[in-house]
Protein backbone atom coordinates (compact mmCIF):
# COMPACT_ATOMS: atom_id res chain seq x y z
CA UNK A 1 0.00 0.00 0.00
CA UNK A 2 1.58 3.42 -0.97
CA UNK A 3 1.75 6.41 1.48
CA UNK A 4 -1.72 8.41 0.84
CA UNK A 5 -1.29 12.20 1.14
CA UNK A 6 -4.79 13.73 2.34
CA UNK A 7 -5.33 17.31 2.14
CA UNK A 8 -5.59 19.03 5.75
CA UNK A 9 -9.24 20.77 5.37
CA UNK A 10 -11.10 21.74 8.07
CA UNK A 11 -13.76 24.41 7.21
CA UNK A 12 -17.32 25.04 8.23
CA UNK A 13 -19.73 27.19 6.77
CA UNK A 14 -22.66 27.10 8.39
CA UNK A 15 -25.86 29.83 8.71
CA UNK A 16 -28.86 29.63 11.28
CA UNK A 17 -30.47 31.19 14.10
CA UNK A 18 -28.80 31.26 17.79
CA UNK A 19 -30.53 29.30 20.24
CA UNK A 20 -29.81 31.24 23.41
CA UNK A 21 -28.39 34.75 24.14
CA UNK A 22 -24.22 34.54 24.19
CA UNK A 23 -22.76 33.71 27.07
CA UNK A 24 -19.21 36.10 27.18
CA UNK A 25 -16.76 34.75 29.85
CA UNK A 26 -12.94 35.86 30.22
CA UNK A 27 -10.24 33.43 30.85
CA UNK A 28 -7.54 34.29 33.64
CA UNK A 29 -5.14 35.94 30.98
CA UNK A 30 -8.39 38.28 30.19
CA UNK A 31 -9.14 36.98 27.19
CA UNK A 32 -12.91 36.94 25.93
CA UNK A 33 -14.84 33.93 25.00
CA UNK A 34 -18.05 33.75 24.03
CA UNK A 35 -20.35 30.39 23.33
CA UNK A 36 -22.93 30.04 21.22
CA UNK A 37 -26.15 27.66 20.17
CA UNK A 38 -26.67 27.95 16.34
CA UNK A 39 -29.79 26.30 15.01
CA UNK A 40 -29.34 25.42 10.97
CA UNK A 41 -32.49 23.73 8.91
CA UNK A 42 -32.79 22.67 5.98
CA UNK A 43 -36.32 21.34 3.90
CA UNK A 44 -36.02 18.63 1.77
CA UNK A 45 -38.34 16.50 -0.14
CA UNK A 46 -39.00 12.76 0.90
CA UNK A 47 -39.52 10.80 -2.11
CA UNK A 48 -41.07 8.18 -0.37
CA UNK A 49 -44.42 10.55 0.92
CA UNK A 50 -46.30 13.16 -0.67
CA UNK A 51 -46.66 15.15 1.89
CA UNK A 52 -44.71 18.04 0.54
CA UNK A 53 -41.84 18.95 2.48
CA UNK A 54 -39.94 18.36 5.24
CA UNK A 55 -37.45 19.78 7.57
CA UNK A 56 -34.10 18.75 9.47
CA UNK A 57 -32.63 21.01 12.15
CA UNK A 58 -28.89 20.65 13.15
CA UNK A 59 -27.87 22.35 16.47
CA UNK A 60 -24.38 22.92 16.86
CA UNK A 61 -22.21 25.05 19.77
CA UNK A 62 -19.96 27.35 18.60
CA UNK A 63 -17.10 29.23 20.63
CA UNK A 64 -15.95 32.65 19.47
CA UNK A 65 -12.55 34.58 20.85
CA UNK A 66 -10.82 37.91 21.71
CA UNK A 67 -12.42 41.26 20.53
CA UNK A 68 -15.16 39.03 18.31
CA UNK A 69 -16.16 37.52 20.96
CA UNK A 70 -16.93 40.94 22.99
CA UNK A 71 -18.78 41.94 19.95
CA UNK A 72 -20.93 38.93 19.54
CA UNK A 73 -22.05 39.22 23.25
CA UNK A 74 -22.84 42.99 22.98
CA UNK A 75 -24.67 42.71 19.37
CA UNK A 76 -26.20 39.52 19.05
CA UNK A 77 -29.41 37.19 20.71
CA UNK A 78 -31.44 34.57 21.12
CA UNK A 79 -33.06 34.29 17.79
CA UNK A 80 -30.35 36.56 15.98
CA UNK A 81 -29.58 35.52 12.54
CA UNK A 82 -26.07 34.53 11.86
CA UNK A 83 -23.20 33.49 8.92
CA UNK A 84 -20.58 31.30 10.68
CA UNK A 85 -16.80 30.37 8.87
CA UNK A 86 -14.85 28.67 11.31
CA UNK A 87 -13.62 25.09 11.70
CA UNK A 88 -14.60 22.09 13.92
CA UNK A 89 -12.28 21.51 16.76
CA UNK A 90 -12.33 18.58 19.84
CA UNK A 91 -11.63 19.14 23.19
CA UNK A 92 -11.78 16.24 26.06
CA UNK A 93 -12.41 16.85 29.76
CA UNK A 94 -13.40 14.74 32.91
CA UNK A 95 -16.40 15.51 35.08
CA UNK A 96 -16.46 15.34 38.77
CA UNK A 97 -17.24 11.53 39.12
CA UNK A 98 -14.47 10.87 36.54
CA UNK A 99 -16.07 9.96 33.46
CA UNK A 100 -14.38 11.30 30.51
CA UNK A 101 -16.80 13.70 28.28
CA UNK A 102 -15.72 15.50 24.83
CA UNK A 103 -17.39 17.75 22.56
CA UNK A 104 -16.98 18.77 18.90
CA UNK A 105 -17.90 22.38 18.00
CA UNK A 106 -17.18 24.98 15.59
CA UNK A 107 -14.27 27.52 16.52
CA UNK A 108 -15.45 30.70 14.18
CA UNK A 109 -12.98 32.41 12.87
CA UNK A 110 -15.90 34.89 11.64
CA UNK A 111 -19.34 36.05 12.76
CA UNK A 112 -21.76 37.52 10.49
CA UNK A 113 -25.18 39.03 11.74
CA UNK A 114 -27.43 38.74 9.26
CA UNK A 115 -30.44 40.41 10.39
CA UNK A 116 -32.16 43.41 8.45
CA UNK A 117 -31.03 46.74 9.52
CA UNK A 118 -35.00 47.56 10.55
CA UNK A 119 -34.57 44.47 13.32
CA UNK A 120 -33.63 45.47 16.66
CA UNK A 121 -30.35 44.68 16.84
CA UNK A 122 -27.36 47.69 17.43
CA UNK A 123 -25.80 49.13 14.84
CA UNK A 124 -22.37 47.98 15.58
CA UNK A 125 -23.77 44.64 14.15
CA UNK A 126 -24.14 45.21 11.21
CA UNK A 127 -21.38 44.89 9.13
CA UNK A 128 -18.64 45.05 12.18
CA UNK A 129 -17.60 41.62 11.69
CA UNK A 130 -14.34 40.52 12.25
CA UNK A 131 -12.17 38.19 11.03
CA UNK A 132 -8.50 36.80 11.64
CA UNK A 133 -5.74 38.19 9.09
CA UNK A 134 -2.97 35.44 8.16
CA UNK A 135 -0.72 36.59 10.90
CA UNK A 136 -3.34 36.06 13.61
CA UNK A 137 -4.08 39.88 14.23
CA UNK A 138 -7.89 41.22 14.06
CA UNK A 139 -9.00 42.88 11.54
CA UNK A 140 -12.49 44.80 10.86
CA UNK A 141 -14.58 47.21 8.54
CA UNK A 142 -13.15 50.05 9.63
CA UNK A 143 -9.12 48.71 8.71
CA UNK A 144 -10.38 48.75 5.12
CA UNK A 145 -9.08 51.62 3.25
CA UNK A 146 -12.29 50.97 0.63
Amino acid sequence: MSDLRLPSVNKILISGRLTRDPEVRYTQSGTAVATLGVASSRAYRDPKESTGWKEETCFVNVVVWAEQAERVGNTMKKGSAVFIEGRLQSRSWETDDGTRRTAIEIRADRVQLLDKRGDAQPAMARGGDVTEDEGGGQLNDDDLPF
